[in-house]
């Protein structure tokens, strides 16, 4: 679970703007906000190596995270987390602010465990989702959930209705929703056997034209004695 709470230093009273963003990146830093019930929204920034380190436990972006802004601590859960594209760089944060009496939508992954019986007798294991939507006390959210697949045979499904109960967790997804299956493997067809039909197409085709050529020219040397 992630009831531990994780304090993170941060500074209040950034410049606004791309420009200034640019800069405060260079610095190391990360520009962000903190926002939410009876509080107005602050312009923040906290250091990038001390944010990364906080989102990278095994609560990851549903870790419980103390803001220390001026003396104060503000508790909060990171909801938007904007990357870079191709780096590993964090862009920009919005913290949103919590109690501990709170229940809040969360996603969570699904860790399949088990071999399945489906996927030894030839089936292919095909996931559907590999993140669940639930719904639980701030200090109650799941780091994940465990969904065992070995009882899976070829044509067998998982759906969000068999995810294992979890005391204080509501899953919010579809129950019917498919999460896992196991289907029958796609049949190839080797080249050189495609290659092979090919040429005996041809092949049979070649000897109707040929027939059909000839009945042509044997009706029209009929006729042609007909006509003489």
């Amino acid at each position: 679970m992630s009831s531990e709470q994780i304090t993170l230093r941060a500074e209040a009273g950034r410049s606004t703007g791309s420009r200034a963003s640019r800069r405060l990146r260079r610095e190391g830093n990360v520009p962000a906000v903190v926002y939410g019930r009876e509080i107005e929204p602050i312009a923040i920034s906290v250091d990038h190596r001390e944010l990364r380190a906080a989102l990278t436990t095994e609560a990851g972006t549903n870790a419980l995270i103390n803001l220390e802004v001026g003396g104060e601590r503000i508790l909060t859960l990171p909801r938007i987390v904007e990357t870079h594209p191709y780096r590993r760089e964090i862009r920009h944060v919005d913290f949103v602010t919590v109690a501990l009496t709170d229940r809040v939508a969360a996603e969570i992954p699904v860790h399949l465990v088990g071999a399945a019986i489906g996927i030894e007798a030839g089936g292919v294991l095909s996931t559907a989702r590999t993140v669940v939507q639930i719904e639980a006390l701030v200090t109650n959210i799941p780091s994940y959930v465990e969904l065992d697949i070995s009882a899976l045979g070829i044509g067998d499904a998982l759906r969000i209705g068999d995810l294992p109960e979890i005391e204080g967790v509501t899953y919010t997804d579809d129950p019917t929703s498919t999460v896992v299956s196991i289907t029958v493997p796609t049949l190839e067809v080797e080249p050189e056997e495609e290659a092979e039909e090919l040429a005996e197409g041809e092949g049979a085709e070649g000897a109707v034209s040929e027939g059909e050529e000839g009945e042509e020219t044997a009706e029209g040397g009929a006729e042609g004695e007909a006509g003489e």
